[in-house]
């Protein structure tokens, strides 16, 4: 994992492996996730979301912060996603560990995240 750094979650290599909320670069950057109501609402629903997800692993988890390994079926591969809460919106990144191209994956499973996630939390 990148780890946070200045209160934002990480940007991005040049590798075409990874998408972050935290980016300038056209082709890494995804949206935040948003929400209303309190962090530690998000918190929790955002867990729940995760727990449904036979790829996901929470490694470490701190009050704002969660990092998740996610497994890909096939090859085993690990992706490493980061998650930061902030008063409104949820910083999130995400990056293969190895290879330079990850036919999209992290920015899907990002998506398919954000499709169980939003709308949240009132």
């Amino acid at each position: 994992a990148k780890g946070v750094a200045g209160g934002n979650v990480g940007g991005c290599p040049g590798s075409d492996n990874c998408v972050s909320s935290f980016t300038s670069r056209a082709g890494q950057k995804i949206e935040p996730l948003k929400f209303t109501g309190s962090k530690a609402d998000a918190k929790a629903k955002l867990k729940a979301v995760l727990a449904q997800r036979e790829d996901a692993k929470i490694v470490t988890e701190k009050a704002d912060y969660l990092h998740v390994e996610f497994t890909t079926d096939l090859m085993k591969f690990v992706d490493d996603a980061e998650f930061l809460l902030a008063n409104d919106n949820i910083q999130m990144r995400s990056a293969s560990r190895v290879g330079y191209s990850d036919f999209g994956k992290n920015r899907e499973r990002l998506q398919e995240i954000r499709s169980a996630f939003e709308p949240c939390c009132n």
